[in-house]
């Protein structure tokens, strides 16, 4: 189906809009920040102001209120997310316990999908069943609020290095964008440029090293608004492609989420307990520094919101095909890169004669500018970064 070019001049206005709004407003969320006292101390003594993610929500607010349609759904996605970037501003200054937030997200998305942004109807992904859906009936309002909710913790999750949750969202945006604009939903794709472009405003204050962090009120205003909005936008297709692809588009982490419930319930842990596990911490212990660790979860993410694309455009073998290939150009590409710098290492490296012949650093050690802890409803150290 063409796409009009109205609606594409109004999708570049919103993202233009959004974008500008973040960019301006980040200085003076800035100094808020450290006004109020939300502002973490890394390890090498430095303070910088978390609660960034509040510029990401003006941009995004004030372009949804002027390019989209105010209808109901959206209503309560809007109410949904002022709770949450209240709750992230009140947890970015005070470290609020684990629990209370987790009852205020699910009060959240309750507000949300009751006012209409529900999972209703699910393409069954059994190609060999009769019953091509799934009608959730009563299981609708749970499973939309579980989802909601787990998403926002998800996208929390890998707020770990600078920029890493600001880009892999941009990402996932632009990748439900261009989807949207396909399949033909005007809306969706406006509030996905409005949500890009207030992040694409902020990534420059953001990017390693970081001038403020988006801190809670970043990471899980975008996880909310990412998983309501994939509802609409999603859920609601008709083809078999309602189920994969809003896996593909936000399966970086949906990924990181589950392998670390799954590593820390294996462990005897708590889901909720700190580790180094997650996907940044393990490219940072095999010797990349942060960005290019950043740079290769870009990578990954943009495989998968690729994949996503094309699953919507094409059928079903071909968007594996292209997945398959992308993976395996990037595994080819890492492995030439690890391989060089490994040669370089061998080369290069002398070992160190010291008093006491001291051993070399191994690569395992966590460098001083990387989160040493996370908890899983995004309770990290203030100190580590």
């Amino acid at each position: 189906m063409p796409v009009q070019i109205s609606v594409i001049g109004a999708v570049a206005a919103a993202l233009l809009t959004a974008a500008i709004v973040a960019f301006i407003t980040t200085p003076v969320v800035r100094t808020l920040a450290f006004r109020v006292g939300a502002v973490d101390v890394p390890r090498d003594n430095h303070p910088i102001p978390r609660m960034g993610g509040l510029a990401i929500f003006f941009g995004f607010i004030l372009s949804a209120l002027i390019f989209v349609p105010l209808d109901a759904p959206l209503r309560g996605m809007l109410l949904g997310a002022v709770i949450i970037v209240i709750l992230g501003i009140f947890d970015d200054i005070y470290a609020l316990p684990a629990l209370p937030k987790l009852l205020v997200q699910i009060a959240a998305a309750a507000v949300a999908v009751l006012m209409g942004n529900q999972i209703e109807v699910l393409s069954n992904p059994n190609i060999f069943s009769s019953n091509p859906y799934w009608d959730l009936g009563f299981l609708s309002i749970p499973i939309s609020v579980f989802w909601i909710v787990g998403i926002t913790n998800a996208v929390n999750l890998i707020d770990g290095l600078d920029g890493l949750a600001c880009g892999v969202s941009t990402i996932s945006s632009m990748t439900m964008l261009v989807i949207a604009l396909t399949v033909a939903e005007p809306d969706v794709a406006l509030l996905m440029a409005a949500l890009a472009g207030g992040c694409i405003g902020f990534l420059p204050y953001n990017l390693n090293p970081a001038k403020i962090f988006m801190g809670d009120t970043g990471s899980t205003f975008l996880g909310f608004i990412l998983a309501t909005v994939s509802i609409e936008g999603l859920f609601k297709s008709y083809a078999i492609i309602s189920f994969a692809v809003p896996f593909l588009m936000l399966g970086l982490p949906i990924f990181d989420t589950c392998f670390a419930i799954l590593r820390r319930v294996s462990h005897g842990q708590s889901p909720m307990a700190p580790d180094r596990g997650h996907i940044h911490h393990r490219l940072i212990d095999m010797g990349f520094n942060q960005k290019q660790a950043v740079a290769v979860l870009y990578v990954i993410s943009a495989i998968l919101g690729l994949s996503a694309v094309v699953l919507t455009t094409t059928n079903v073998v071909r968007a594996m095909v292209v997945l398959m290939a992308l993976c395996v150009a990037g595994g080819m590409a890492a492995k030439l890169y690890l391989d060089r710098m490994n040669h370089r290492d061998q080369d290069g490296a002398q070992p160190p004669q010291g008093r006491g012949g001291a051993k070399p650093r191994k690569l395992h050690n966590p460098p001083s500018d990387v989160a040493g802890s996370d908890y899983f409803f995004g309770e990290e150290e203030r100190s580590d970064k």
